[in-house]
């Protein structure tokens, strides 16, 4: 989450181009989430011409530019990365760079409780803050396969008994859809 006032003050000064594309661009779709954005057309001319004076607005009135990597015009069909996620039309998925990292972390947490550095609990926190980032994204049969292998790699009766009930919350939420 980073620092909560950090956000905070991105959104007030930020607020400036929300008007911005909004009245003067006034752009139909248009997501921003405290420094990300995304707008959708389906013109790229049209988002070329959004993003020069976008770029503009942002250097003249708040002392900002885009960046030049991260600003791209895509193919919706392609995947828009947007918050750690890939969105498509009809499905998300999370980015393969956090999947590796997850998994990395994963595997250190291991290593360092097996020699006895690390408690369960703080694997068993770390865990319950992916699991609720991965459940924004279509990931129910990797959560499931991911809750498996913790229970059979941390085979602690409490951590047994935990991931039980995070198991049973999963497949309830699931009936109730």
């Amino acid at each position: 989450m980073g620092n909560l006032t950090s956000q905070f003050f991105a959104n007030v000064y930020l607020n400036e181009l929300d008007q911005f594309v909004k009245h003067q661009l006034k752009v139909n779709y248009y997501i921003r989430y405290v420094d990300d954005f995304v707008i959708l057309h389906k013109s790229k001319q049209k988002l070329r011409n959004y993003r020069e004076r976008i770029n503009k607005f942002l250097k003249e009135k708040l002392a900002l530019e885009l960046h030049p990597g991260k600003s791209k015009i895509i193919p919706l069909k392609q995947g828009v990365n947007f918050l750690g996620l890939r969105v498509f039309y009809h499905h998300k998925l999370l980015r393969k760079t956090n999947l590796r990292k997850m998994k990395k972390t994963l595997i250190t947490y291991k290593q360092l409780y097996q020699e006895g550095k690390l408690n369960y609990d703080t694997i068993y926190e770390y865990l319950q803050g992916w699991l609720a980032y991965a459940k924004q994204a279509n990931t129910h049969k990797l959560r499931k396969k991911l809750l498996e292998a913790i229970e059979r790699e941390f085979p602690n009766e409490i951590a047994t008994l935990q991931i039980n009930k995070l198991v049973k919350k999963v497949k309830n939420k699931k009936r109730r859809l």
